[in-house]
């Protein structure tokens, strides 16, 4: 078993508050493209265009035929990294999760201490009357008009120039002040106010694992594993079970 695995284990077996950081690299390995790779969204629509508020409330029809393409993800599956993190959280290994992806599928997965920092896509919000809605309910009728006063409605995501939900803010703000280790997984560390979160972590002392194929976290990082999601999270957890003396399937 790689070194690195062991090591992440031992930090976190010893750590009685443990919680991860999660970006688009954790579900790449579902089908899901990063917003900003070669086949993301962005390089097909222009983020302020078509991912701005201003945008959506002054051409809600324009900025839908970005949205039914990212409206698709939420027919994406869990991957074997999602589901390690899941029995990490229900063996008391891992005390939840900040993830800045829309997709849900940490909660697919099993996870159940979940702070949605950017939103959810599985969940539609008229800006007009404040109503909400399971966006399975308008699946076949996108754009999706608001049963109660007929306003186009929106994914309930976080857009370029919305703020952060305050319950989030707040749950990320107990994460900083309450981790001994922070998993960083999957994420660039770019955008804002997510890429603080690690650094506060950082700076009152907690410890950091960072998870990502080309790290980002240099002279922040205790533990670096340059390796995919899916294979780290397993490699991980099984690097658990073993200090453990019990096999992940038990």
């Amino acid at each position: 078993m790689d070194v690195r695995l062991l090591q992440a284990a031992e930090l976190i077996q010893k750590s009685s508050c443990v919680y991860a950081l999660t970006g688009a690299g954790a579900s790449v390995e579902s089908g899901i493209p990063d917003f900003r790779s070669a086949s993301g969204l962005w390089a097909r629509f222009d983020p302020m265009e078509y991912g701005s508020i201003g945008a959506f409330r002054q051409a809600p029809l324009k900025v839908w035929e970005m949205l039914r393409e990212l409206v698709a993800i939420i027919d994406a599956v869990p991957n074997a990294g999602h589901r390690a993190m899941a029995v990490m959280e229900e063996r008391g290994w891992l005390q939840g999760i900040v993830t800045q992806n829309i997709d849900g599928l940490h909660q697919r997965a099993g996870s159940r201490n979940v702070v949605e920092f950017h939103g959810t896509v599985h969940r539609l919000v008229c800006l007009s009357c404040g109503k909400q809605y399971d966006i399975g309910e308008f699946r076949q009728d996108l754009p999706p008009s608001c049963p109660m006063c007929e306003a186009i409605m929106k994914p309930d995501v976080v857009f370029f120039d919305e703020p952060i939900p305050a319950e989030a803010l707040q749950a990320a703000s107990q994460v900083t002040k309450t981790a001994h280790v922070l998993i960083v997984a999957g994420t660039s560390c770019n955008v804002m106010p997510a890429a603080m979160i690690p650094v506060d972590v950082h700076r009152r002392g907690g410890r950091i694992i960072e998870v990502n194929p080309e790290p980002v976290l240099s002279g922040m990082a205790d533990i670096v594993v340059d390796m995919p999601f899916a294979a780290a999270m397993q490699g991980m957890l099984a690097a658990l079970e073993q200090l453990n003396g019990n096999r992940a399937d038990d």
